[in-house]
């Protein structure tokens, strides 16, 4: 199966950090777009614990599993999974990414910085998300759509 030029090529988590550093520089260069203190640290701080427990337990899932957890090389899966957390998200490594960047856009400040996860979330459907659903779907077939009917991609 060929892939486009940018589908599976740039690792999620380094399009999360570009996309924070984006988020950063854009609170920079537009600081009277800033928003009053909402809770501080300590609510941003929460919310980016949440989705780093989200990232772990997929993480946590696909070892469990023993099949491959790296995004760009998507053809050596070797198990479909759907226990833990995969039962309530098929993404949920993804999704932990963007409550990421959503805690840190609250900690920023900036409702401009909103637009952050909202360009992941955009970016991750097509070049990741919709790669690994057609490989997946052609490694596993109807066992794959069994459990993309099942489960949504997001939450």
């Amino acid at each position: 199966m060929k892939l486009s030029s940018l589908e599976t090529k740039v690792p999620p988590p380094i399009v999360a950090a570009l996309t924070g550093f984006g988020m950063w520089g854009l609170r920079r260069a537009l600081p009277a777009a800033d928003t009053p203190p909402m809770g501080g640290h300590r609510i941003a701080i929460a919310i980016v614990l949440v989705g780093v427990i989200t990232v772990v337990s997929g993480m946590l899932a696909f070892r469990r599993a023993r099949t491959t957890i790296n995004p760009v090389n998507i053809a050596k899966t070797s198990s479909l999974v759907s226990t833990g957390i995969y039962r309530i998200t098929r993404n949920p490594m993804y999704l932990g990414l963007t409550i990421v960047l959503a805690g840190w856009a609250f900690d920023l400040g900036s409702a401009m910085t909103l637009v952050g996860p909202m360009l992941f979330v955009a970016y991750i459907s097509v070049f990741q998300i919709a790669p690994e659903e057609r490989m997946l779907l052609g490694i596993f077939g109807d066992e794959y759509r069994t459990y993309a009917r099942r489960v949504r991609r997001w939450i």
